[in-house]
């Protein structure tokens, strides 16, 4: 498989359904390709659902899609054993969880107790329902879309659960070219549902384990250190990153190495994906003035390069 070739093949077909977001989609795909998880935040409306279903299309991946609300049950995900009178035995019924592409679909209008039924899952690969544990098919990967804190009804994302998320992306307005498209041209939903695989699982699996043999030397991993020291000296944010977020740093910095079709790691891949993995991990001190993301940009600029 030509790598790189099929990397451009995914981002051009992405490109069709979401116009004008090539950053994004390019992270999307990374994060996926580093086999971990999508936090879409941003307002209903601009595309956040569209963006979960194209990838899912794209990578040929069965797709499971779950509005959450206030009274959903963790069993909703997770599913349920039923009693069959005839066997005189209960039979499990798989939730939506149990898809390769999850969307969790406005995840923060949910209770916290459903939203914790998720850690789990996206930690371990798997559920325990009823004292039995059950596995999830593979690749499994979470994409949540979430509404801004200040909108009725949204309850705010756990520090533990936000930890579990490889990436924090915002879509944002369109603009006024591509939204001039969407005025005009195929409904997004009619361009999704012409939208063929790329590959399949078995060749995701083959890109994701190509990522894990991408070289970081020494001074590279220096410089990750460095970073991560930098969030932990409590001159930019109240606490640091914990050591799984450097390594998801690390392995998101892989990522964007086979997707520029190079065998090692550069500094400017880290740069590339240090906001989306490790601002909603943070909380900027109070002298500040500005936001997660802007204050990452800050220390990022305030570290020596290796």
């Amino acid at each position: 498989m030509d790598v790189l070739k099929t990397i451009n093949a995914i981002l051009a077909q992405l490109g069709v359904v979401l116009a004008g977001k090539s950053q994004q989609i390019h992270d999307g795909v990374a994060c996926l390709l580093a086999g971990g998880h999508l936090l879409i935040e941003d307002i209903p409306g601009v595309g956040k659902t569209t963006l979960a279903h194209a990838l899912a299309r794209t990578f040929g991946l069965q797709f499971a899609r779950v509005q959450f609300t206030a009274d959903l049950m963790p069993t909703d995900l997770s599913g349920v054993s039923v009693y069959d009178r005839a066997q005189e035995a209960f039979h499990f019924h798989p939730g939506p969880i149990f898809a390769q592409v999850l969307l969790a679909d406005e995840i923060n209008r949910a209770s916290p107790k459903t939203q914790s039924a998720l850690l789990e899952a996206m930690e371990e690969k798997q559920v325990t329902v009823d004292g039995a544990t059950r596995a999830l098919p593979q690749p499994f990967f979470v994409i949540a879309t979430q509404n801004p804190h200040d909108q009725l009804g949204t309850y705010g994302l756990p520090e533990s659960q936000l930890d579990r998320f490889l990436m924090r992306i915002s879509l944002g307005y369109p603009d006024r070219l591509s939204e001039r498209a969407l005025l005009t041209g195929i409904d997004r939903r009619e361009l999704l549902t012409k939208l063929k695989p790329v590959l399949g699982a078995v060749d995701l699996a083959t890109l994701q384990r190509s990522v894990r043999a991408i070289h970081a030397s020494d001074p590279l991993l220096d410089y990750v250190q460095n970073l991560v020291a930098a969030t932990r000296s409590g001159k930019w944010f109240v606490r640091g990153l914990s050591p799984r977020a450097s390594i998801a740093l690390l392995h998101a910095a892989r990522t964007e190495a086979l997707m520029a079709g190079r065998d090692y790691v550069a500094p400017d891949d880290v740069q590339a994906v240090i906001v989306p993995c490790t601002a909603h991990r943070l909380s900027p001190v109070a002298s500040a003035g500005r936001g997660s993301a802007e204050q990452v940009r800050a220390m990022v600029n305030a570290v020596a390069l290796p």
